[in-house]
C-alpha cells in the first residue's frame, strides 16, 4: 500500500516539475535585457553588453553568481514555507512554483556567465546545464539529431522523471501539516542550492573554456599577421 501511494505522489511530482519548467521554458523566462540593467546597478557590473563578463575577473563573476544563488534560496523557502502549511496537499502546486523559481536561477547564471539564449543552439545549451543540475546526462548526439522544440521538453521530462524520485524521499515529512511548514521551507532552500550550485559549476566550466580558447587564438592571429607583412 506505501509503495502505491508513493507511486502516486512521484507521478503528481513528475507532472508538477514538468508543467513548472514548461512554463520556465514558454512564458516566464528571465528578460536578458532587463537583467543586463540590474547587473550594471544592482550588482554594479561595468558591461555594456554580456560580452563584456569576459573582461570581469572570474572571482567577480563567481560572487555576483553566488548572490543570485542565494535569493533565488530566499524565495524558494518564503514560497515552501506558505505552501508548506497545507502539507502533502500543497506538493504539487509548490512544486511547479519551484521548478519556475529553480529555472530562472539557472537562467540568470547563464547570462552572468555570458551565454545567452537567444538561438535555438543556445536555449538548448541552457537546458542541457540544467540537466547537469538535476544530475542527468544529456547526450549531445540527442541535441545535433532533433529541433530545439522536440529537444526540450524530451529534456523537462527526463529532469522531471529524476528529480522526481528525490524529491517524493525527502518531501515524505510533509505528511504532518503545520510542522511542514518549516521543513518546507527548508527543503526548497536546500533544492535551489543544490541545482544552483551545479549550474553554476556548469557555466564556470564552459565560461573559462572559451576564455583561454580566446586567449590561445590570440598569438596564432598575430603570427598570421606578421607573415603577411612586407619584409623591411
Amino acid at each position: 500500500m506505501a509503495e502505491r501511494a508513493k507511486s502516486w505522489l512521484r507521478q503528481r511530482v513528475e507532472g508538477a516539475l514538468v508543467t513548472g519548467m514548461t512554463r520556465a521554458y514558454s512564458t516566464v523566462q528571465v528578460d536578458p535585457a532587463k537583467f543586463l540593467v540590474q547587473l550594471r546597478t544592482a550588482y554594479r557590473m561595468p558591461i555594456s553588453g554580456y560580452h563584456g563578463v569576459y573582461s570581469l575577473d572570474i572571482g567577480e563573476l563567481d560572487g555576483v553568481a553566488d548572490e543570485v544563488v542565494r535569493s533565488g534560496m530566499k524565495v524558494a523557502a518564503l514560497e515552501g514555507a506558505g505552501f508548506g502549511l497545507g502539507g502533502l496537499m500543497t506538493i504539487v502546486p509548490d512544486l511547479g512554483i519551484l521548478s519556475a523559481i529553480t529555472m530562472r536561477t539557472i537562467q540568470k547564471l547563464s547570462l552572468i556567465y555570458g551565454f545567452e539564449f537567444n538561438t535555438d543552439g543556445e536555449i538548448a545549451e541552457l537546458w542541457i546545464a540544467a540537466a547537469s543540475a538535476a544530475g542527468v546526462d544529456i547526450s549531445r548526439e540527442l541535441l545535433e539529431k532533433e529541433l530545439v522544440n522536440k529537444f526540450v521538453p524530451r529534456v523537462i521530462q527526463r529532469i522531471a522523471a529524476k528529480a522526481s524520485a528525490e524529491v517524493v524521499e525527502k518531501w515524505a515529512g510533509r505528511v504532518i501539516p503545520l510542522a511542514s511548514s518549516a521543513l518546507g521551507a527548508g527543503l526548497n532552500y536546500w533544492f535551489v542550492r543544490a541545482w544552483g550550485e551545479r549550474a553554476k559549476a556548469h557555466f564556470r566550466k564552459r565560461h573559462l573554456q572559451l576564455r583561454r580558447e580566446a586567449q590561445q587564438a590570440i598569438p596564432s592571429a598575430v603570427l598570421s599577421q606578421n607573415l603577411l607583412l612586407p619584409a623591411k
